[in-house]
């Protein structure tokens, strides 16, 4: 989940890959260097902390190429030492990488006995010292044959004292950007989007050779490829907070276009999915995604009737494959997440049809599967997703109105007022936004709690653990969400007074049942938030504080209260002070298992 870029052009390099390291710091922030070539000599400086504590005691480096890394620990501690770039014991060779080398150990054993010296104690440092040990004067033959040894899931740049870079990946994403007699290479297209919107997209068990003038993208087994250059089309504003004070408040405020975008076109064309043949749906994904997968659930068998089940990536690929061969749906933001691309194979494998819904073009998962379905949200920089999660559910009520048309499960009048309340959505998530300043009253009463419950049914069972996930991983306060019919099976013991629970209660076939769950945690004098819907006028008899929404459908109700919640979360974050957009110990894209 570390960031990567390198440069080589008649620039100065070290001003290109600090800018572009900032906009990838969302993909870690222990630590960071730079690596750039001046006479012939590799100069490194890297620092434990994040990019700003390197470019306080930067040297003034001149040099026309370079790397750059911001770092997610996973080998070694966040220290200077364990910091990228390493270099070789010659001082020839600079390296940076992202993902896990297995064999590391074996690997460095040999190396140590071999003369070699280590500085570091993470698994990649074995990857220069691989590279010095292959070095005849050839440096892409050098690489190749560190390429046959290794064993794990990576992406890296190497840099050469004479100012040649080679990038390669397996598993774990790496772009090439192209431009005028200047290339580059990054984790991500934000890194690139200042300097250039062509990039070609490196896949498993590919590495380029990049030049200033030229790129050459190789296969592992020394065949060269043919790559088309892809144009993007999000802006460099996009990479920029606009105003906003956070990325994620300004991402929680475009979620109205973003859904606008999911929509557009959708409605009435989605008949490339009517070639599906399956009984059932399989939903695979990984932690927020997951959320919108347990919502799926629900929707898949209330819209379509098609009977649905969820599991996680990392778990599914363990589990005992059966008879049935569902429609597996995997969904993931980035489209590089690890786990979910483990999944995927292991989907393939057992003979069921992929379909995957994903924000990123281009991305690994999405050349994996058989179909995509694309949620258009554009570039999210925050590490906590919101308008991407927002997104999955739109893709999901849209994929669910189809699937279920094609099964002839959902009768034609009902599927055509569905289609007409999904262009709805935009404006009801407008809506949950015009109550920001209401939301921040209610987070200013609830910021000092150590512990807080979210409980909700049915539809918005998900939602709950959507938006205690929220909370805890911006505003470090322990939170836990619950179906509401659990509490008294065991988590009742932990409601004090000092635990706020929030109450996710709309009029729907369980409110009543909520209301009583309500009740038992109002008799241990707990504090209760309520989120019902704005014509409620009976929940505040029940509750301490009420956070409405406006009336939706039920079935589409975790579109505007997982805005709500995810509100809720960032200004008790702001009130605690929290590093939102940069929690702590957390990236953007679990690229690693």
């Amino acid at each position: 989940m570390c960031g990567i870029v390198g440069y080589t052009g008649n620039r100065g390099a070290a001003p290109i890959l600090l800018d572009s390291l900032k906009k990838l710091e969302y993909r870690g922030y222990d630590s960071a260097g730079l690596a750039l070539i001046e006479d012939h000599e590799i100069k490194i400086a890297k620092k434990r902390g994040h990019i700003a504590d390197l470019e306080k005691d930067l040297p003034d480096f001149k040099g026309r190429a370079g790397i750059g890394h911001t770092r997610w620990a996973t080998h070694g501690k966040p220290t200077d030492a364990n910091a990228h770039p390493f270099s070789d014991c010659g001082k020839k060779f600079a390296l940076v990488h992202n993902g896990i080398i297995e064999n590391y150990m074996d690997l460095k054993e040999d190396l140590v006995k071999e003369g070699h010296e280590f500085t570091s104690d993470t698994d990649t440092e074995v990857l220069v010292h691989l590279v010095e040990k292959y070095s005849d004067g050839d440096f892409e033959s050098a690489v190749k044959k560190m390429l046959s040894v290794i064993k794990g899931s990576y992406a890296f740049v190497v840099l050469s004292a004479e100012g040649e870079i080679i990038a390669a990946r397996k598993e774990s994403p790496l772009i090439v950007g192209i431009g005028n007699d200047e290339n580059y290479v990054a984790s991500d297209v934000p890194a690139l989007l200042k300097e250039t919107n062509k990039v070609i997209y490196l896949r498993n068990g590919e590495y380029a050779v990049v030049t200033p003038h030229d790129v050459r993208v190789m296969g592992f087994d020394g065949s060269e490829v043919e790559k088309e250059v892809t144009t993007i089309t999000w802006d460099v504003k996009d990479a920029e907070k606009s105003g906003f004070e956070h990325f994620m408040l300004k991402e929680i405020f475009e979620t109205p276009t973003a859904v606008h975008n999911t929509i557009l076109g959708r409605i009435s064309d989605m008949d490339q999915f009517g070639k599906f043949t399956f009984d059932s749906i399989k939903l695979v994904a990984c932690g927020t995604s997951y959320h919108a997968a347990l919502v799926g659930k629900y929707v898949f068998e209330d819209l379509a009737m098609i009977p649905a089940s969820c599991e996680m990536s990392s778990e599914y690929r363990y589990s005992s494959p059966s008879m049935e061969r569902p429609l597996s749906i995997l969904i993931s933001q980035s489209g590089e997440t690890a786990d979910t691309l483990a999944a995927a194979t292991e989907a393939k494998r057992r003979g069921c049809r992929t379909l995957a819904i994903s924000n990123y073009m281009g991305s690994t998962l999405t050349r994996e599967v058989d179909e995509v379905l694309y949620t258009r949200a554009g570039l999210e920089i925050g590490v906590a997703a919101t308008k991407t999660f927002t997104t999955q559910l739109v893709a999901i009520y849209l994929l669910a109105v189809k699937l279920g048309m094609m099964k002839h499960t959902l009768e034609h009048g009902r599927a055509g007022k569905f289609r007409e309340d999904i262009r709805f959505m935009p404006r009801w998530v407008e809506n949950v936004l015009d109550t920001a300043p209401r939301i921040r009253e209610i987070a200013r009463s609830i910021a000092g709690s150590r512990d807080m419950f979210f409980i909700g049914r049915n539809i918005n069972y998900p939602v709950a653990l959507e938006g205690a996930l929220k909370m805890k991983e911006i505003s470090y306060i322990h939170a836990e969400g619950y179906p509401s019919g659990e509490l008294k099976h065991g988590p009742l013991a932990l409601i004090t007074k000092e635990t706020p629970v929030i109450a996710i209660a709309i009029r729907d076939h369980t409110y009543e049942k909520v209301l009583g769950n309500v009740g038992e945690v109002a008799a241990r004098d707990s504090p209760v938030i309520g989120v019902g819907y704005e014509d409620d006028r009976d929940l505040k008899k029940y509750v301490d504080e009420v956070l409405y929404v406006p009336r939706v459908p039920n079935i589409f109700s975790p579109v505007p209260i997982s805005v709500a919640l995810q509100l809720l979360a960032y200004y008790v974050a702001k009130e605690r002070d929290c590093e939102i957009d940069k929690p702590r110990h957390l990236a953007k894209s679990v690229t690693v298992e």
